[in-house]
């Protein structure tokens, strides 16, 4: 099958694996690094996504109760900004989310499902049956009424639930494709809900706390409001890392202590830096205006000159930057590969001298009706918040996070190393590899990815491999699954799982695109089209499907037999 999706050139292959690599009685198999089933859903994922539900609630439901009490007081001015910042910003969403339900069940619903594979010997077709007519204009309009009463997030979780419950109870074949759904689900659900945070609830906190300073009063409601916000964009950057290193298999999955350790970091820092801005506001209303549109432009120009490689598009990826822009006016937010302590170092030191700056003017010119001990405990509270975020944040480097502690100079990963033959990958074995090593390899995708690097592809070979890749594969056709052999492994162990190797593989999605560098999401992942092929020949195969970017590692020759394919 050769589908195109966005300029990106896919072809698909069977090679009609009698059984997958990851069966029970593989000795190949291992349970911390499966090649199909993925990380089993737990309970603790299901806590994780109600928890997220009710964050999702209490955040809109506090600020429609604020809104509602400003009417009641008669403060028409504060109803009506509280209420634009809750119904535009999930208004926008709601319209992303739609859109992107439109284009996943048109071509279901038009019977556009099918889906070709070319193998050794001869070819296979797949056609998804489209749904029944009752039943598609049924989830039209249920989805149509949802997303206009503003519960297409909640939908979405519902639905993650509801595919985690599904891909624990299935058996394997089922299970492997209830993954790949929940995953993509749960991208879908991260994005949007990023997006909705830093129009709505980042806005909404700064106002609140301004409209306090001003007043010079907290109404419990403004608590309430001001907290839930505050948690709802901490909770969402944490989420949304998570699930991103969940989906890529170049990067370990991140723990829910790591998780709740970044969380209490954005918190902090995300305080001091709201409580910063209310004070500067709540006394020069335009300077603040004026300072906001010029930090998010300064921090746009920085991000588009880290060339970010997230979107399909140069114009998407110029509207993402901007989006980044907003998110940098209130945190830390990483959008290059690489280390990232001198940019984030960077970072930090512009927001702790702005802090200050701004928590000084407001000290200097505030009014009359504040007092000095009122004054002095707020500036406390700046200082200390920050403090705390930065101690969260150290926590999470030094001991929690997933590729070990940044101290330390020994570190490992579970990767799936495969013995080389001469047509491709011959087992998966358990290997800890230090970054150098995992740098190495080239390896293909396999459902659920885990933990396989990636190179960037820059069109040309590399200098000084392109001899040594030709030589090895001279006499192969196109590896789909290559990597290193480890040390331990035998001549005898490579010639004899050699012959068997062709056996062992299943369908290959090859896809004409380099690979995305973390933490960018992989093109399957933004790429709609790409979702459809997998989920197509995740039911139709019997063997998950592996996917192959396009790799800066291959020769001429092997870049002309790969384009050829495609």
């Amino acid at each position: 099958m050769a589908a195109k999706s966005d300029g990106a050139a896919v072809s698909v292959e069977d090679d009609n694996t009698p059984k997958s690599l990851s069966e029970p009685g593989n000795p190949a198999a291992r349970p911390r690094c499966t090649a199909a089933g993925g990380k089993p859903y737990t309970l603790l994922d299901c806590c994780w996504v109600l928890c997220a539900l009710l964050v999702f609630f209490s955040d809109g439901a506090t600020d429609l109760w604020l809104a509602a009490d400003y009417y009641l007081r008669g403060d028409y001015w504060w109803f009506g900004l509280t209420l634009v910042f809750v119904v535009v910003p999930s208004a926008v969403v709601q319209v992303l989310s739609f859109r992107w339900f439109v284009y996943d069940y048109s071509d279901l619903s038009g019977g556009d499902g099918a889906a070709s594979g070319s193998g050794t010997g001869a070819g296979a077709a797949v056609r998804v049956a489209p749904p029944q007519r009752c039943c598609t204009v049924c989830m039209w309009v249920f989805q149509t009424v949802l997303h206009v009463l503003q519960l297409g997030q909640v939908w979405r979780y519902i639905h993650a639930l509801y595919l985690g419950a599904q891909s624990r109870w299935h058996s394997n074949g089922p299970r492997r494709h209830f993954h790949w759904r929940l995953m993509f689900e749960s991208a879908d659900i991260t994005m949007l809900r990023l997006l909705e945070a830093f129009l709505k609830s980042a806005p909404q906190l700064v106002l609140q706390l301004s409209i306090m300073i001003h007043g010079n009063t907290v109404l419990p409601l403004q608590g309430l409001s001001a907290s839930a916000s505050l948690v709802s964009l901490a909770w969402m950057i944490a989420s949304y890392q998570k699930v991103l290193r969940d989906s890529r298999d170049d990067k370990l999955p991140m723990s829910y202590k790591a998780v709740i350790a970044q969380m209490l970091w954005h918190f902090f820092t995300i305080g001091a830096r709201t409580v910063a801005f209310a004070l500067f506001a709540s006394v020069f209303q335009l300077y603040f205006g004026i300072f906001i549109v010029s930090h998010w432009c300064v921090m746009t120009f920085w991000i588009i000159q880290g060339e970010t490689d997230f979107c399909m598009s140069k114009w998407e990826e110029i509207i993402y930057n901007m989006v980044v822009g907003i998110i940098y006016i209130f945190c830390w937010f990483n959008v290059k590969e690489g280390p990232s302590r001198f940019r984030m170092t960077v970072y930090y030191s512009v927001t702790l001298a702005e802090n200050v700056a701004l928590t000084a003017a407001w000290y200097t010119y505030r009014g009359p009706h504040t007092s000095d001990s009122y004054a002095l405990v707020v500036v406390c509270l700046v200082a200390c918040s920050f403090a705390l975020g930065t101690f969260f944040m150290l926590v999470y480097y030094c001991w929690l996070h997933p590729d070990g502690p940044v101290l330390g100079s020994q570190w490992g990963g579970c990767v799936d190393e495969g013995v080389v033959g001469a047509g491709g990958v011959a087992g998966v074995i358990d290997a800890c590899l230090t970054p150098s090593q995992g740098s190495q390899t080239d390896m293909v995708i396999t459902s659920p990815p885990r933990t396989l690097p990636r190179t960037k592809d820059t069109g040309e070979p590399v200098p000084g491999e392109r001899d040594r890749d030709k030589e090895r594969d001279r006499d192969s056709c196109l590896p789909v699954f290559q990597v290193r052999p480890s040390p331990s492994s035998s001549p005898a162990l490579l010639h004899r799982t050699s012959s068997s190797s062709r056996a062992q593989e299943g369908p290959v999605i090859r896809i004409d695109l380099p690979r995305k560098r973390y933490p960018a999401w992989d093109a399957h992942f933004i790429d709609r089209r790409l979702r459809k092929t997998i989920l197509l020949l995740e039911t139709s195969s019997a063997v998950s499907p592996r996917i192959q970017y396009r790799s800066s590692m291959m020769g001429s020759k092997e870049v002309l037999e790969y384009e050829t394919t495609v």
